[in-house]
């Protein structure tokens, strides 16, 4: 039963506007070449600094001012703002079915036993 509830709480989420419109604008994202070439540059970026950081030492005055002009020229692209977006919203939803769940399993855990039979 649990694994039937599970599957079609998924089924719904699946076909709500927040996660469809989730879907479009991520696959908008993906299909932009010069979106996608500044993610992955970022991306790079942000690994190096990471390792240095692993090793002890600090992203160099370069690294931070070329990570901030990447992330000022993709907060530009409207593809990019739909997409933030649209994971905003369903993050959203997200937590509000976590809070229905957590909700449900208090109620659940305080409800007498009932018995088949």
């Amino acid at each position: 039963m649990l694994e039937e509830k599970s599957k079609e709480l998924g089924r719904m989420l699946g076909q709500s506007s927040e996660y469809q419109s989730l879907k479009r604008t991520s696959e908008a994202l993906n299909k932009d070449a010069d979106a996608m070439a500044l993610l992955q540059q970022m991306e790079k970026l942000r690994g190096d600094a990471q390792e240095l950081i692993q090793k002890g030492e600090q992203p160099t005055p370069e690294m931070e001012k070329q990570l901030d002009a990447l992330l000022e020229k993709i907060q530009t692209q409207d593809v990019y703002q739909r997409a933030v977006v649209a994971q905003e919203n369903f993050d959203k939803t997200m937590s509000k079915v976590n809070q229905w769940i957590m909700d449900g399993m208090k109620k659940g855990a305080v409800s007498p036993i009932i018995t088949l039979g």
